[in-house]
């Protein structure tokens, strides 16, 4: 095959997933129903195409089996190139190794990954629903993203923290370790009723043990299979998975070839910027070793474009970084979100900043403010969460200051006034569906002392236990107030720079201050006390200049009239002397001497911005370890909110933290420190003074469940527990059926033991072997282990037959019964040992992608 070969297969342009496995170096299909299983000894092309607000976004994977040959590796790359090229260059290409699978491709199989033992043509061509002719333990790991993997039917592969089920055809028992989290049982339910329902076409039964002494008939059975448990079970291994601050340590490299070697020159570390990529070069971006990224202009050169995977492999193994290390390729203006979030800064072309965002003063942007229908929040919560709104801000509010470690009410007449030298907590309570629902905010001074930071946190807990433990609790910083902070106290927020609202006061008020206001409806507006010098002022703003004699409202060219009349009502608030309207270019002199003499400021008219467009992004978090661990779940939705986690979103300008009912305490305790050790560890350099948003389970406002499609707001009352779930099994009748076969098999086993010792050659299948193999209707069951020889252990029943007979055969050639893709089951001993120099029992240890290569040789594929 070559570059420009076109071999590839037709290509539906649609939604959702389609996935190819290599076979004889071409891409064949995999039926739907297979999807999520992999076998060990292929390689497999998915691509995944899903709707965005810009259009569609492709991402295309090549998986490597680990038992997988160097040609089909080689083949699965070459038709990912020749895809990439088919797709003009959209899709983002990523490398994925078995076992080490990127959380992006393990969104797609939300019931979990399988790997089987082997590499099966034929599991391309048809899956069997009916096949009860199996038995195999699965390995089931992951709470969130769930694999498992075939291991050795033996009590030694077991431990104490992880899934395991043994599949038996007719009964799948799901053996949970004692250090099992409710989430990872059900996962593994999940996993087990998908077996069932795909695999055998919902025939088979599933058994559950949490407890072995609460389920003697399934553990008998285990028994059989597994034998006498010897000695106590070993603890689980945690995964290997690198935590935030590895993948913080992000390095950008310019890779190019000089004189036949591969340069890779360091040019730049956190936190990255856009602009350091050049449309004419290739660059390699390092994620602590987490993930390599290969970020190729649209000017590059061809060849510099189809080396890509190349050279981030060549990279992998100058770095002495695992051959398992994750690959993204990515092309110039189709990156992922997870790439940009990655850069301080991301801009798209023609995309502006969005509503209601507040500015510091300086030379940027300035957007016109757009009035939202309020009315349609509770229809629309993703217009909620995009406004940053939990309702139309018309609830009662109640604040009180942190003053001697305690809660001081605040005069009602003063709400909206916060002073920087204070922490304050205001509590909002609003109705939705006519319950009471509740938003404690902690507004945090900048120059409050710890002391009051910490007992402003101590004092919301107690305030959210007063309300049964349902309120939601937001961070403020002072000078980052969310959308609705602004917009619950009607126009009138003042932020103080420094000072106490406190009765008596250390330092007396400054006889002159300057006030910068921004907004212009009463939903938006907030003024910031600023330094009183010429300095501070922007010709796009309105600022109060307040003296003991006057209150000067200063109008800059560049503000609106609506901004002008909100700055008239908050001008009588902050001073009760004579107000005086000035316009720039026009002031006094009295102005100017108040502000201690003219000096330049911002004058330049504001243009719209470019900003990001941040995709959101929910992670699973834990600190447990002492280690702090993230795990993305790409493509939420709210089925990934479990009872037992704590959870993070983020939307770049607010972070969410959704807490289960059933999450331990210890994480529950340190969700606060977790959101901010993920905004001092993020790449970009994340402002440390993000919004961040304490949720409860049950109790989520609207601008949260707004970033969920179909949130459904009866879920946690209706929704079925993990115990309901297994309640739900019924009655598992084949399990009396399934010791009565297992009993016939051990008394086989003895038999053919005995048979062996006399020195016969007969073998015996190995479990993997059948499970591939060996066929079944619908309502046969069968494990034993009888000789090759022996006609029931030959497909339909049929014998014997000569080489002449099945080598080099088409399908139509073939006797009747006879199954094309098991020609060497059908020969006898000797002609096998004959044909492959080996006994069957031999080949049939070997890795499948072996099996098939002899067979090919032999004529037998």
């Amino acid at each position: 095959m070559t570059d420009g070969d076109t071999n590839l297969p037709t290509i539906e342009r649609k939604l959702g997933l389609q996935i190819w496995g290599i076979e004889n170096m071409k891409m064949v299909p995999v039926p739907e129903k297979a999807y999520g299983t992999f076998f060990e000894g292929d390689c497999y092309i998915i691509l995944h195409t899903k709707r965005t607000s810009r259009g569609t976004a492709v991402d295309l994977h090549y998986w490597i089996g680990k038992d997988s040959s160097q040609d089909e590796q080689g083949a699965a790359a070459m038709y990912v190139t020749q895809l990439d090229n088919a797709l003009r260059g959209n899709p983002v290409q990523h490398r994925e190794v078995q076992g080490h699978e990127s959380e992006t491709f393990q969104s797609y199989f939300r019931n979990g990954i399988i790997y089987k033992k082997g590499g099966v043509a034929s599991g391309f061509k048809h899956v069997e629903t009916n096949m009860y002719n199996i038995k195999r333990l699965l390995h089931v790991k992951g709470k969130k993203h769930v694999s498992a993997t075939e291991v050795a039917l033996s009590w030694d592969s077991f431990n104490k923290g992880d899934v395991f089920l043994l599949d038996l055809g007719k009964v799948l028992i799901q053996w949970n370790g004692p250090s099992c989290s409710i989430a990872e049982k059900s996962r593994g339910l999940a996993l087990a009723r998908s077996i069932r329902d795909s695999e055998r076409g919902g025939r088979a039964q599933i058994g559950i043990i949490d407890n072995e002494k609460d389920s003697p008939d399934l553990m008998q059975i285990m028994k059989m299979v597994l034998g006498e448990k010897r000695g106590e079970l070993r603890d689980a291994i945690p995964d290997a998975k690198a935590d935030e601050l590895q993948k913080a340590n992000v390095r950008l490299y310019h890779v190019y070839e000089k004189d036949n070697d591969l340069v890779v020159q360091e040019i730049a570390t956190r936190p990255l910027t856009q602009d350091l990529l050049q449309h004419e070069d290739c660059y390699i971006l390092d994620q602590g070793g987490f993930k390599i990224y290969v970020w190729r202009g649209k000017a590059s050169s061809p060849e510099e474009k189809k080396a890509a995977f190349t050279r981030a492999v060549g990279f992998i193994q100058a770095k002495g970084y695992p051959s398992s290390t994750n690959v993204e390729v990515i092309n110039d203006g189709a990156e992922s979100a997870m790439f940009k979030q990655l850069f301080q800064r991301w801009t798209e072309k023609d995309e502006t900043q969005g509503l209601g965002k507040v500015y510091t003063t300086g030379k940027i942007a300035k957007v016109e403010q757009v009035k939202f229908d309020t009315t349609q929040l509770h229809a629309r919560p993703e217009l909620a969460a995009e406004q940053r709104m939990v309702d139309d801000a018309s609830g009662e509010i109640e604040v009180w200051r942190i003053e001697d470690l305690q809660m001081q009410p605040v005069n009602p007449k003063t709400y909206g006034q916060f002073y920087g030298g204070d922490c304050y907590l205001v509590l909002y309570t609003y109705l939705r569906s006519g319950r009471p629902h509740y938003i404690i905010y902690m507004w945090q001074g900048r120059h409050a002392s710890v002391d009051e930071i910490t007992a402003c946190a101590l004092n919301a807990i107690e305030l959210d236990k007063k309300y049964g433990d349902e309120a939601v609790q937001v961070r403020v910083t002072m000078g980052k107030e969310p959308t609705h902070f602004l917009a619950i106290f009607k126009g009138k927020l003042i932020i103080y720079e420094g000072g106490t609202s406190r009765a008596q006061k250390s330092t007396p008020e400054p006889a002159i201050r300057l006030f910068q206001v921004r907004g212009t409806d009463e939903m938006n507006t907030k003024a910031t006390e600023v330094p009183a010098r010429a300095s501070s002022l922007n010709s796009n703003d309105v600022f109060l200049l307040t003296t003991s004699q006057v209150c000067y409202l200063w109008c800059g060219k560049g503000c609106s009239g609506d901004e002008r009349e909100m700055a008239k009502m908050v001008a009588d608030i902050v001073s009760k002397r004579d107000k005086h309207t000035i316009l720039e270019g026009q002031e006094p002199a009295e102005f100017w001497e108040a502000l201690g003499g003219k000096a330049p400021y911002a004058s330049e008219k504001r243009f719209q911005e470019q900003v990001t467009h941040y995709q959101p992004r929910l992670f699973e978090c834990s600190n447990q370890t002492g280690r702090f661990i993230m795990t993305e779940v790409v493509g939420f939705c709210q089925e990934d909110l479990d009872e037992d986690d704590v959870m993070l979103l983020d939307t770049w300008e607010e972070i969410f933290l959704w807490v289960g009912k059933a999450s331990n305490t210890y994480e529950r305790n340190e969700a606060i420190a977790s959101a901010k050790e993920y905004l001092k560890t993020h790449p970009a350099g994340r402002d440390l003074a993000t919004p961040i948003i304490l949720v409860k389970q049950g109790s989520e406002p609207l601008n949260f469940t707004g970033w969920f499609n179909a949130w459904d707001p009866y879920k946690w009352s209706d929704g079925k527990s993990y115990e309901e779930m297994k309640n739900s099994l019924g009655d598992v009748s084949a399990i009396s059926e399934i010791k009565v076969d297992l009993n016939n098999i051990n008394l086989n086993k003895r038999t053919l033991s005995t048979t062996n010792s006399t020195g016969s050659s007969t073998a015996s299948a190995s479990p993997e072997y059948k499970s591939h193999f060996s066929h079944s209707d619908s309502n046969s069951y069968s494990n034993g282990s009888n000789g090759n020889s022996s006609p029931s252990l030959v497909p339909n029943g049929e014998g014997i037959y000569s080489r002449e007979v099945l080598m080099n055969k088409t399908v139509d050639e073939l006797p009747e019964g006879v199954d094309p893709t098991k020609k060497e089951y059908y020969l006898s001993d000797a002609d096998f040992h004959d044909i492959f120099g080996k006994s069957k029992d031999e080949f049939y240890q070997m890795p499948k992608w072996k099996q098939q290569n002899e067979k090919k040789q032999c004529g037998l594929f």
